[in-house]
């Protein structure tokens, strides 16, 4: 594990590890950087559709580093996106985590939810 000198941030680093590699091991890959990539598309996808305090709810039990992930490019002044069914959300999803459809997004999307370190 690489150390920081803060054990607050070397804890966040770590953690945040351990959720990578549970969903890489979810979605069936040892490929990090699409487990990330994959991690990062959820948060932004989900983010945008909850309004200002239920983001900061959820992003309050995030570790440090996935809480700078979740808020990056975040524009809390735009409203909340309305839309209710889940063949949008699923092809927002593969469009930001560029997958290869909504089947590959439905995959992700429930090994995202399923993961956790």
């Amino acid at each position: 594990m690489a150390t920081t000198g803060l054990d607050v941030f070397d804890r966040s680093v770590q953690k945040s590890n351990q959720w990578l590699k549970a969903l890489a091991e979810r979605l069936g890959s040892d490929d990090r950087r699409y487990a990330y990539r994959v991690l990062r598309a959820y948060f932004h996808v989900l983010r945008d559709r909850l309004t200002i305090d239920e983001a900061a709810q959820l992003a309050a039990q995030l570790t440090q580093l996935l809480r700078g992930v979740f808020y990056e490019g975040w524009d809390p002044s735009r409203k909340p996106e309305t839309y209710r069914d889940r063949d949008t959300f699923l092809s927002r999803l593969a469009e930001r985590a560029q997958l290869a459809g909504p089947a590959e997004a439905s995959v992700a999307a429930v090994a995202t939810s399923a993961a956790r370190c």
